[in-house]
């Protein structure tokens, strides 16, 4: 049976745009590394990544916050991070009671704290519980970070990191805040890890014991490299704290 629908135009459509995209990101590698600094400077200090959306966007936060709790490549310990997405007592409550535009600051309130960091997620820039939770997350001293598509949109005045890709499509906006996110932990990842094994080899030659997973932190700072793979950013230093968080 013939069909109308043509696979050129389908599918290589979607992958030239897609990759024209991904193509412009490199424009934006010191807004990631931004954002990965300030991310890797909430985690030592003990404080947690947020994340919030709708639809494709929720799911793209339950996935990231996943990848961090859980592992990305690596082993190591569980990092603070959670999805306000996901309860739906606390969801539908607060959408009954207060409104829908409530439902993700209404959890800033509650669950965050000066320090804590918030991801909001928005393709168009203008979903408005997003940019309740963002405007809560300021109130309280959260550092915000936004990922939306072109321009912005009003999110944009309320993000201290803007991760704005250069594209109006939906689908190939979606694309790039996930390749994002993953780029994101797998630079948190790696500086958690040789940090830990900096902190390690400290406390072997110290004879204190392994500072695996513990939640003790030295009198002094460790000054640590933080890796990330070759090509994708410039090489840093920073100095950290060494200990984790629960």
């Amino acid at each position: 049976m013939s069909s109308a629908l043509n696979s050129a135009s389908i599918f290589g459509d979607a992958i030239t745009e897609h990759l024209e995209v991904v193509r412009q990101l490199n424009e934006q590698q010191n807004v990631l590394e931004a954002i990965a600094l300030a991310m890797t400077a909430t985690l030592w200090a003990r404080g947690k990544i947020l994340w919030c959306g709708n639809g494709g966007s929720a799911a793209d936060s339950q996935h990231l916050a996943a990848e961090l709790v859980g592992r990305f490549r690596r082993e190591r310990c569980g990092l603070a991070s959670m999805a306000l997405t996901t309860d739906t007592s606390v969801l539908t409550s607060v959408a009954n009671d207060c409104g829908f535009e409530s439902v993700f600051s209404r959890q800033v309130e509650a669950l965050g704290a000066p320090g804590d960091l918030l991801v909001g997620i928005s393709t168009s820039g203008t979903s408005r519980n997003v940019l309740g939770a963002l405007e809560a997350a300021r109130s309280q001293g959260m550092v915000t970070v936004a990922f939306t598509g072109s321009g912005g949109g009003r999110i944009a005045m309320l993000a201290d990191h803007l991760f704005a890709v250069p594209s109006r499509d939906t689908a190939r906006i979606q694309e790039a805040h996930m390749l994002a996110g993953h780029m994101l932990c797998d630079w948190i990842e790696l500086d958690w890890v040789h940090s830990q094994s900096a902190a390690d080899e400290l406390s072997e030659s110290s004879q204190v014991g392994s500072a695996k997973c513990r939640q003790a932190h030295p009198q002094e700072p460790v000054a640590t490299t933080i890796l990330k793979p070759a090509g994708r950013f410039t090489s840093m230093r920073r100095t950290s704290q060494r200990g984790r968080h629960d």
